[in-house]
């Protein structure tokens, strides 16, 4: 979160803390109201070839600003692209920590 809070401006995070809680609670996002948007949108992401997924993803980072007092969010854009770069950032992060049996 943090990493991800400096390479994009629009994006504030007051504290360490705050960006644990925000990971938190985008975990029960993802967890509970994502995979009934995923459901409810299926039609439109069959004819989007799987992009609107980044969409429902923007959203549930928008939703997140809104629960989460110390992170703030400036628009649908910026989490957009919050979501494509925490998205790289975490798959770097894995790919540091994988297994050495690949």
């Amino acid at each position: 979160m943090i990493v991800t809070s400096f390479i994009l401006k629009g994006v504030h995070i007051d504290s360490v803390m705050t960006a644990l809680i925000v990971a938190a609670v985008l975990a029960v996002l993802n967890a509970i109201i994502k995979p009934i948007l995923v459901v409810l949108t299926i039609p439109i992401t069959i004819l989007t070839l799987g992009l609107f997924l980044l969409v429902i993803n923007a959203l549930i980072i928008m939703l997140a600003g809104k629960i989460v007092h110390g992170f703030s969010v400036d628009g649908f854009w910026t989490a957009f692209f919050f979501s494509i770069i925490l998205t790289v950032v975490n798959g770097i992060f894995n790919g540091l920590n994988g297994d050495s049996d690949r």
